[in-house]
């Protein structure tokens, strides 16, 4: 009698270990193929498939399994989706199940970091985290996973709060993560530490072969090889980069990143069209790795960069503007900016100065609200020292970005960035009434908007509106930091802030979050109090603005300008008083008298010219002058010849 496919399959998972997965799928097609409404064997070929890493063909058995195979299927769908590449269909999936289960937060997480969602990603792990049991094992790579998180917010430009301090007993794991965020604080020195705390933790670890030491350390040594650049040691980064780019590494995406910044660091006395081939043929490796969006835009950058240097200008300015047009604007994203300022770049053709700004005013026209455009042209106005034309520049732009009503218009003209250049742009011109109704205005527009991305912007907004002794602008300052505190509930400044705003209108409230704060005796530890009053404190004072010129230095202890010596006519008697009409033309002079008797007869009649006569006209004040009285002129016009 023929052995049961189904008791066979349930024989083989009971087994103490299963090493052989195809072992698995051949077992769990026979009890398929026996009965094919066998929904327990159908989900265990679902899972050998993905353990034998065919991601394809286990989404192609979900989908033909029905509806009771999906519901059972959630996790292993949106693993295979994960896995796949499809980020966004295994969003879908998440978010129509729900993220009741341990394992699909996992999940969940992970697609969120690979979507580059590092908030999400940071957010998830932490709850798993938070509700870890002492005894569990996974702590250690959840630990991990939140660092990775954070270090990617860092790099995007997202404040978050400082991750916990390392520890004695942390990995290397741990201490690379940690240094990556670093790194993207630009805080070098901190990370160059952590990376060689790294390095000998990696090396002295038991639980790892050889061989995965090496793959380990890797990106350890790309990342010190950039530390290393960005501090100046080009000599070191040279070499651990050469290194990195000539070893046979399964890692694609460490390879491309170790030979763009070996290009990028070489010296630039290469041929162009050379150095160009070497970025194209890198652009073509990229496209099999896995890099995060803005890795991918660095690449296409210096590409976009080395093709302006060869002279290949029109291919540039067809390739960004492709790339520009794509986008929705306006935009902030760093990506689209870039493009806009190559694009030109490339259309300016080596023009400079005013032909430079006509140039691009008239692309400006074609592109009214591309940022990277007008910030473009308001970046070489300053160069230029035009700072008033710079910033009516950028007022003109403003002014365009708020008529247009729609929140991607409203987000972009109080972005950070923007706000942060009006501010210093007023402040540099004195100006400081503009600086503080930006912020102002700022700071109400991010009041009922989530603030991720404009935590700094609100941070500053909020201590300049409490110099302010209005109260509205106290009150405005309360809630600013009162929402900043409901989003990062462990922020010291937001705490603070919202402390010294309320401390005046609402004390009983400024004492709840009074306790919060660090004691004051935690702040000024190792200060020697008494040395600073001693050295007393440093004023400079501001430089008064007038409109007349400054008084000129005593120049007495300077050598005295030599004059030049006064030269006199040879016939000139000391004594005579010079000649009143000797700045006036010979014939208009009175003492002139013509030659010979034509020029005697001349002198007394008129020749036929006519005759000036003059009028004295009376000054104010006394005294008179002499003018030529003009001629009365005729009421009557010619009449027109006939002709």
């Amino acid at each position: 009698m023929p052995q049961d496919p189904a008791a066979t399959l349930s024989a083989l998972l009971r087994a103490s270990s299963i090493q052989d997965h195809d072992e698995v799928l051949k077992a769990a097609d026979a009890a398929i193929k026996a009965n094919k409404d066998d929904v327990a064997s159908q989900h265990t070929r679902i899972v050998a498939l993905l353990k034998l890493d065919r991601f394809d063909d286990a989404l192609r058995a979900i989908d033909a399994g029905g509806t009771k195979l999906n519901a059972l299927c959630v996790l292993e769908q949106a693993y295979a989706l994960y896995k796949t590449g499809k980020l966004e269909d295994a969003t879908v999936v998440l978010k129509a199940s729900g993220l009741g289960k341990r394992s699909l937060s996992h999940v969940a997480a992970q697609v969120a970091y690979r979507s580059e969602r590092f908030d999400d990603s940071r957010a998830i792990y932490s709850r798993l985290l938070d509700a870890a049991d002492d005894a569990d094992t996974e702590e250690n790579d959840l630990s991990i996973n939140v660092r990775a998180a954070s270090a990617q917010s860092e790099w995007l430009g997202y404040s978050f709060l400082s991750p916990p301090p390392i520890q004695d007993s942390d990995g290397f794991e741990v201490c690379y993560n940690t240094a990556c965020a670093c790194i993207a604080r630009g805080s070098f020195d901190v990370a160059a530490n952590l990376l060689q705390r790294a390095i000998r933790l990696c090396d002295a670890s038991d639980d790892l072969t050889q061989e995965d030491k090496e793959a380990e350390m890797r990106p350890i040594l790309a990342q010190q090889a950039y530390v290393h650049a960005r501090t100046g040691k080009l000599k070191e980064s040279l070499e651990i980069y050469k290194s990195l780019a000539d070893a046979e590494d399964d890692d694609p995406d460490l390879t491309v990143i170790a030979q763009n910044n070996l290009l990028a660091m070489e010296p630039t006395t290469e041929n162009p069209y050379l150095l160009e081939r070497k970025f194209a043929k890198l652009a073509d490796h990229s496209k099999t790795s896995k890099l995060f969006n803005h890795q991918s835009n660095i690449l296409r950058r210096n590409n976009l960069v080395v093709s302006l240097q060869a002279s290949k200008a029109s291919g540039v300015k067809s390739r960004t503007a492709a790339l520009i047009d794509q986008a929705e604007h306006p935009t902030t994203a760093a990506d689209i900016s870039i493009l806009s300022v190559l694009n030109a770049a490339a259309s300016a053709e080596g023009t400079t100065g005013k032909e430079l700004i006509q140039e691009l005013e008239a692309l400006a026209k074609k592109r009214p609200n591309d940022i990277g455009l007008a910030l473009t042209i308001v970046q070489i106005q300053l160069s230029n020292g035009n700072t008033g034309s710079a910033r009516y520049t950028l007022e003109s732009f403003l002014a365009r970005l708020e008529k247009v009503e729609t929140p991607r218009a409203q987000d972009a003209r109080f972005s950070p960035g923007l706000v942060a250049l009006v501010v210093a742009m007023n402040q540099a011109q004195d100006r400081e009434s503009c600086a503080k109704a930006e912020l102002v205005k700022a700071a109400a527009y991010w009041q009922t908007r989530p603030t991720s991305s404009a935590s700094s912007l609100l941070e500053a907004a909020g201590i300049e509106l409490m110099k302010s002794s209005n109260p509205e602008d106290l009150q405005l300052a309360g809630a600013t930091f009162q929402k900043l505190l409901g989003e990062q509930q462990d922020s010291d400044i937001a705490t603070a802030g919202l402390v010294a705003s309320l401390a005046a209108s609402n004390p009983s409230a400024a004492q709840h979050h009074l306790s919060k704060l660090p004691p004051v005796e935690a702040l000024i530890e190792g200060v020697d109090v008494t040395a600073l009053l001693e050295a007393g404190v440093v004023t400079v004072a501001k430089p008064v603005q007038t409109n007349k010129r400054s008084a000129p230095q005593d120049t007495s202890d300077k050598s005295n300008k030599r004059r030049r010596k006064i030269r006199l006519p040879k016939n000139y008697v000391p004594g005579t008083k010079p000649d009143p009409e000797r700045w006036l033309p010979l014939r208009d002079r009175s003492s002139y008298r013509p030659k010979g008797k034509k020029g005697k007869k001349k002198a007394g009649e008129t020749q036929g010219g006519i005759v000036k006569e003059e009028e004295t006209l009376g000054l104010v004040g006394g005294g008179g002058v002499k003018v030529e009285k003009a001629p009365p002129s005729s009421s009557k016009k010619k009449k027109k010849g006939k002709k």
